[in-house]
């Protein structure tokens, strides 16, 4: 049974061990109506979440934590966390193999292989390229994400290793399918570079070399949320099924009375 949820804001911590965390309450639709806070939390992943940082997100109520990291990410950084009565489901929106090679010249590059990976502009085409991907091609994963939510799994959390990219779409997709001005989605999306919730990255060479200005130069567009990433995300939508209703109803199979559901559960009475 979904639990009753909160209809003031949420105080937002900063927790210790998770980075990126909060609550998307507050954000307006075209038709004046609201998210509903306490139902929907984005974060980065849940490995290195403290003693304080459990007993927090397990008084949230949570229904369900879906996970949207595959297993080369789970190997890199650990699994979530296990909160008791907590639903994990895990959704990977990327295949472990895809693009293992990059993110390890990434993590172990030196200048020159980072310049000839990154540099010109080469970083922000594959961001750009991945958001247009996922939106294309993995409208099964979000089409099983947006019913989950309108049946039965909020409170929910949504998270990959980041909270940002896909983690970032996915809380995208679900916002625009309530009808989230596509302005307030990209106003949240933003949040994400706040210097707290920036993913904590490693890199193989921890002496000034490996972290120098243009190293950190070279890897920004990996790891900032821009706006022309999610316009990406949206051109994506509007190329491929016209309109957002045509994506949501012929892409992710959403019926109108799905859609109904899902408005009832994450807006406001409006």
């Amino acid at each position: 049974m979904t639990q009753q949820s909160p209809q003031v804001p949420s105080t937002e911590p900063e927790l210790s061990g998770v980075r990126n965390f909060r609550d998307v309450g507050g954000l307006p639709t075209v038709d004046g109506r609201r998210v509903r806070y306490g139902v929907l939390y984005r974060s980065g992943h849940l490995a290195h979440a403290t003693a304080d940082d459990s007993a927090f997100l397990s008084a949230l109520g949570l229904h369900t934590i879906f996970d949207f990291r595959n297993s080369a990410d789970v190997k890199l950084d650990g699994a979530d966390v296990e909160l008791a009565g907590v639903r994990h489901v895990n959704i990977p929106l990327s295949d472990p193999a895809e693009g293992a090679q990059f993110w390890r010249m990434v993590r172990d590059g030196d200048l020159d292989q980072l310049r000839s990976l990154l540099a010109d502009g080469r970083a922000a085409a594959r961001m750009t390229a991945s958001y247009h991907a996922i939106i294309t091609e993995r409208t099964a994963e979000h089409s099983r994400l947006l019913h989950a939510l309108a049946e039965d799994s909020v409170p929910a959390l949504l998270h990959c290793a980041a909270g940002k990219d896909r983690a970032g779409l996915s809380v995208a997709v679900s916002l625009l399918a309530v009808g989230v001005e596509p302005e307030a989605i990209t106003a949240d999306y933003l949040k994400s570079n706040d210097p707290h919730r920036r993913y904590a990255f490693r890199r193989s060479d921890r002496s000034p070399a490996g972290r120098s200005g243009e190293v950190m130069e070279l890897l920004s567009p990996l790891f900032d949320a821009r706006a022309a990433y999610l316009d990406a995300a949206f051109e994506a939508i509007g190329k491929t099924w016209g309109s957002t209703d045509r994506y949501l109803a012929d892409g992710l199979g959403l019926a109108p009375e799905t859609r109904e559901r899902l408005r009832a559960r994450l807006l406001d009475e409006g």
